[in-house]
C-alpha cells in the first residue's frame, strides 16, 4: 500500500516521525503495521500523531495481529490508514472486544505516477507573490482552516509535519500564506487549501503541482486522497492529470470508551 511504502521510505531517511514496522512473521509476512515507536512518550489523546498504516496479504493474519499481540496500543486514541476495505471490517470486529469505538471515513485515492505529465505552472504566479516552504509559525492558521483541525493537538502535529516533510505555499508581499499543501508521515499530500478570498486564481494548482514535483524529485510517490463530494478538488486533480485508483483510502479512528466524553477531536 502507498501509505506503508511512504512510511518505510521516511524511516529509511532518518525516521523523523519515529515510526517502526511490525509484521506477523518474517520473512514470509502476511500483514504489516507501521506504528509509532513504543519507546517514545505518547499523548494518548493525540490521534493525529498516533497514526498507523496497514497492508495485509491475508485478512486473517491481520486480524490475529491486532487481536493476539501488542502490535496496537488499544489504550490510546489512534488511527489506522490503508487502501484495503478489510481494515474497516477488522477494526470494527476487534475494537468491540477491546471496548473501543471506531469511526470510519473513506476517500478517493489519487496519484501522480509520472512527473512528466504534471502541468507547467512556473509562469502562473503574480511577481508580487512568493512560492516558498511553510513555516512552523503557520501551523495555527493551517489548523484553523483544516476540516480535521481546530485544536492544539492538531496545531502541534502540523508544526511537526512542517519541520519534517516537504511543503509548499504561496506567500503575499507581507509573508502571509494564501495557499498551501504539505506532506504527512506516510508521504501523503494533505490539507491543500487556499484562503476563500484568493480562490479561483490558480494558486491551488500551482501549489499542488509544485509539491508533487518536489516529492518525485525526492523519490517519493506523489499521492493524496479526496472526498468524493469535493468536486473542486477532484476537478483540480484532473487538471493535473492525476490518476484515480480503483481502491479507496480508508481512515479509521479508534477511541477507547473511557475517552469518548472528552472534547479531543
Amino acid at each position: 500500500t502507498l501509505q506503508v511504502y511512504g512510511a518505510v521510505m521516511n524511516i529509511n531517511r532518518g525516521n523523523p516521525f519515529r515510526k517502526e514496522v511490525v509484521v506477523d512473521s518474517w520473512p514470509d509476512f502476511k500483514a504489516v503495521i507501521i506504528r509509532p515507536q513504543r519507546e517514545n512518550e505518547a499523548d494518548d489523546l493525540d490521534h493525529y500523531t498516533n497514526a498507523h498504516a496497514v497492508f495485509y496479504k491475508e485478512l486473517q493474519a491481520y486480524q490475529e495481529l491486532l487481536e493476539n499481540t501488542n502490535a496496537i496500543n488499544w489504550g490510546q486514541i489512534f488511527q489506522i490508514q490503508g487502501l484495503q476495505a478489510g481494515i474497516c471490517e477488522i477494526s470494527t470486529t476487534v475494537a468491540l472486544s477491546k471496548q473501543v469505538d471506531v469511526k470510519t471515513s473513506s476517500f478517493q485515492m489519487a496519484i501522480h505516477s509520472d512527473p512528466d505529465t504534471l502541468p507547467d505552472v512556473r509562469s502562473q504566479m503574480d511577481p508580487k507573490l512568493t512560492l516558498a516552504y511553510l513555516d512552523i509559525y503557520h501551523a495555527s492558521l493551517l489548523s484553523k482552516t483544516w476540516s480535521r483541525g481546530g485544536n492544539l493537538r492538531c496545531q502541534k502535529y502540523l508544526a511537526n509535519l512542517i519541520c519534517c516533510f516537504p511543503s509548499v505555499c504561496v506567500l503575499d508581499d507581507k509573508g502571509y500564506p494564501l495557499s498551501w499543501s504539505l506532506t504527512d508521515q506516510f508521504a501523503t499530500m494533505i490539507h491543500g487549501y487556499t484562503l476563500p478570498e484568493h480562490q479561483g486564481k490558480g494558486y491551488s494548482r500551482l501549489v499542488a503541482t509544485t509539491l508533487a514535483k518536489k516529492l518525485h524529485s525526492c523519490g517519493f510517490p506523489a499521492q493524496g486522497n479526496v472526498l468524493a463530494t469535493n468536486i473542486p478538488s477532484i476537478t483540480l486533480l484532473k487538471s493535473m492529470n492525476a490518476q484515480f485508483l480503483p481502491c479507496l483510502f480508508f481512515r479509521v479512528i479508534h477511541t477507547p470508551f473511557q475517552f469518548l466524553a472528552k472534547s479531543h477531536l
